[in-house]
This record gives C-alpha cells, structure tokens and sequence, in this order.
C-alpha cells in the first residue's frame, strides 16, 4: 500500500525522514519485519519494542511509528512520533487492511464464564445452516473448520485484523470474537466493528489485574460501547437478565437490548427444564413462538449459553425455528463439561471451569445423576489472582471428594497454590497434590462404580506451564490409563 494512503487518518506530532513510497507489511515484532514494512514500538509488560526498532531497521523497516525519537540511521528508515503506538497500530491496521469488519457480521462474546461456548455455538450453528464462519477465541482461529493455533483468547490488535481479512479472503462472512477483559482494557479490539455484543455473566476473577469487580465489571462494558453511536446500522447487545450487571450494560449503548433468561420472562426465556445424563430439554419462548429445545450440552449454564448464542443469531436475521433445529446435533465444545468416553462403569468430564462460580455449576449440573458419589479435581494457576483461591475450594466442597492442585504453576510453589485453595475447604474429605499429574492418578485411584468425576481447570488445554515452558498434560489420557489398570 502507498505510504501516503496508509497514514492518512493517522495522526502525527513529528516527521523524521522522509517518507517510503509503499508499505508492504506492519509488524510489532522485529523478528518478523521483512524488506519495506512498517514497525510500530508497542510497550508491552516485559518488553518495550522501542528497544527492538534498531533491529527493525536491519531487518529492513523503512518506517518506524515510534512514542520518542530514536537514534536511527534517517538514510534508512523515517520515523514518524505519535501520543500512542497502540491507537497508532489501530489506525493503520484497519487502513492497511481495508475496514474488513464493515463488510461482515461480527459478533462479540464476553464475561466470566461461558464466552468459550457461547461463541463456538454462534459459529458451529451459522456452519449448521449453510452459513460460513471464522472463531477467534480460547481454542484458537477456526476458519470456516480448519483450526490455527494462536496464542491469546483476545489477540493483539494486528493479529485480529490480519485475521478478520484472512476471513474476509476466503469468502466468509461472519466473525465471532472470544473477547475478554485484558483484551478490551488494552485496546486489543479497537478498531472492529461489531454487530452484536454478548454478555454471558460476571463473577469472581482477574482481580489481580483489575483489582475490584467494578473496574472488571466495567472492562467488561468496554465492549457494549464498541457497538458505536451510529443507529443507522442494525445493531444489538445480547444480555443475560439474570445478572446484576445487565442494566449497566444495557445503558451503555443505544443500540437494541435483547433478554435473555433463565429465571424470569425475557425475550428468550428457558421453562420447564429437564436436565439428563446426556441431553438437555426445555421449552424456549422467543419472540417467534414457544419450541421444544433440545441440546446434547449439559447442566445449566448451558442452558444459558444456548438462550444467548440463539438471541445472538436472532439479531442477525436467523429464524429461531432453524436455530432450535440446528441446535440438536451440534456437541459439546472441547473441555467444557464434556463427557469422556470410558466402559468403565463410572462418569468422566472434564471441565475448564476456574471460578468459584463455575466450579458450583458443573458440580451441581451433575448432582441429580449422582448415584454414589462425585469427585473432583480443581487446580489454579501459579501467579494469578489468589484472592480467588479460598472461594474455588469452598465450592468444590460441594463434591464428596476433593483433590486440590495446580493448573499451570508458573513460578509459584506447589504448596503456596494448594494451602491458598485449602483455606476454603469445607470438610475434610479431601488431599493437597500440587503435581497435576500424579493429582488426577490419586483421584482416579479413589473411584469406584457409580461415582462422578470431573476433572476441572484445564479443559481443553494438553499442556501445563511450568516456569516458562509448556509440558504435555492431558486430565483425560492420564485418567483412562488408570482405568485401564483398575476395571
């Protein structure tokens, strides 16, 4: 792209050098610079790339959006000095690659729990009924079925433009983004243009890096206010009316609101819900009428998760006849209270719940199947928030068996994990194994017919972080290894 075009709706306090005719590339990372791209210096939380930009230029940048001016070569790359490099890259990813997410239907999903599987609904449902779809989220880039690793449940800001135009490249039409809290604070989304925001629920988390649950629960809202000011695009925010967050979102934009609801009448609302060992049955009341639902997704924040993917389709014209029909076939996503095929004559599930709330729901999703006991393996991560450790085992107390141990480490002690997680514990049937590995061999070692077992915390992630480095991990595989030995 010419120079000239790319820079021009950005906003600039200085010129240094003159300018190169084209920009062939933007990158935020020096290692990846080729001949004629444009880098910009992020600041980031242990590197700062205004440190990198020298190797930026041997790379071959020929244009640096840099906060200070930098003793470069001038003969070699001009710099031009911005308030900002983050609203800068935001500025010029969306002119390099041509405003993408104006030309599709973009879907935002956000809050504590359940973003994962409110967003892989939305998409495995548009893929059900013939439509094509990109998932940007915790299991990775999907396009349209081909799954891409990527590193982040919201990416940087250059990778989801690059991403939204890969789409946009392939002919898809519809994008749906896992958003989080650190991604909308850090203005990882800016620039995108959603045609409906998703609000699942908010509870205990990340407070380590928002501190108090308003300025979380505001982060959260960050995303409603992304719908934008313009009321001339058909637009709307999905919000789940049983939570108290529900009017502050609602105000937040002027776009239409849509209810949903578990608990009392709202747009979409679940009555008369029959949970099974496999299924889930409810009676749907919509705008379009009253259905009979059915869904293999179990327990009732799935229930919940359903009501929003189906509102959030609803808002993008689909017919809730379809929907309700699609709904049928699609499974449970990967590491979210799904089932583990065993002959063994006991119940497996693994599970990513990491919050307190969480924790309470898959445990009682289970409870009216329980025919002799539940037990249950909770870790949490090394280096997080642990203010939220005592609540987690306070409601893994739930299960008649409790083992508490780590997710990913980190840098953080086995023993200084699990005593955080113990001083919630509410009785005393339980054990203290920060090895996740030999966790789920005690645990499995305990089983007998009949009992439920969920393994929780990792979900769909076949690794474990210690210190810095990622280890093969798989709750599952370990777990059927045990079986193997023991039925």
């Amino acid at each position: 792209m010419k120079t000239n075009e790319c820079i021009q709706n950005l906003s600039y306090i200085k010129q240094i050098g003159s300018l190169p005719a084209e920009i062939t590339a933007l990158e935020i990372d020096s290692r990846a610079v080729t001949e004629g791209a444009a880098f910009i210096c992020q600041k980031g939380y242990t590197v700062d790339g205004h440190d990198y930009a020298g190797q930026a230029v041997k790379q071959g940048a020929r244009l640096i959006i840099t906060e200070k001016e930098l003793d470069l070569p001038a003969d070699e790359a001009a710099q031009l000095i911005v308030k900002n490099s983050s609203r800068a890259l935001a500025v010029l990813a969306d002119t390099f690659y041509g405003s993408p997410s104006e030309r599709m239907s973009v879907f935002g999903v956000t809050g504590t729990n359940g973003k994962t599987s409110v967003s892989n609904l939305i998409h495995e449902l548009i893929r059900k009924l013939n439509g094509r779809s990109a998932l940007s989220g915790t299991i990775g880039f999907d396009l349209d079925g081909d799954l891409r690793q990527s590193a982040n449940t919201t990416s940087d800001l250059l990778t989801t433009q690059r991403m939204i135009r890969t789409a946009e490249a392939e002919g898809i039409n519809n994008m749906i983004f896992e958003v989080s809290s650190h991604g909308l604070v850090e203005g990882r989304l800016w620039g995108i243009d959603f045609d409906v925001a998703v609000f699942t629920n908010l509870s205990h988390d990340h407070l380590d890096y928002h501190h108090t649950m308003e300025h979380y629960g505001y982060a959260k809202g960050l995303l409603f206010a992304q719908l934008g000011q313009d009321l001339t695009k058909k637009k709307a925010a999905v919000l789940n009316l049983d939570d108290e967050w529900f009017d502050r979102y609602a105000q937040m934009t002027p776009h239409e609101v849509i209810s949903y609801s578990m608990e009392r009448p709202a747009d979409f609302y679940a009555e008369d819900i029959q949970y099974m060992a496999d299924r889930t049955y409810y009676k749907l009341i919509s705008p379009e009428g009253e259905f009979e639902l059915e869904t293999q997704l179990l327990g009732t924040f799935n229930v919940s998760n359903t009501l929003a993917a189906i509102a959030a389709l609803y808002a993008r014209g689909y017919k809730v006849s379809d929907l309700v029909e699609a709904l049928k076939d699609i499974a449970p996503v990967s590491g979210r209270m799904q089932l583990v095929p065993t002959s063994a004559p006991l119940s497996i599930y693994i599970d990513y719940a990491h919050t307190p709330d969480a924790i309470e729901k898959a445990i009682r999703s289970v409870m009216p199947f329980k025919k002799n006991r539940i037990l249950f393996l909770i870790g949490t991560g090394g280096n997080r928030d642990k203010s939220k450790r005592p609540a987690m085992a306070q409601m893994a107390s739930l299960a008649d068996y409790v083992v508490l141990t780590t997710d990913d480490p980190r840098y953080e002690s086995y023993d200084s994990i699990t005593t955080d997680l113990e001083k919630g514990m509410l009785h005393e049937d339980y054990a203290c194994i920060g090895d996740r590995a030999a966790a789920v061999r005690h645990l499995m070692q305990q089983a007998e017919p009949d009992d439920i077992i969920i393994f929780a915390g990792k979900g769909h992630e076949d690794y474990q972080i210690i210190e810095n480095t990622k280890y093969p991990h798989s709750d599952s595989e370990i777990a059927l290894e045990v079986i193997s030995e023991r039925f």
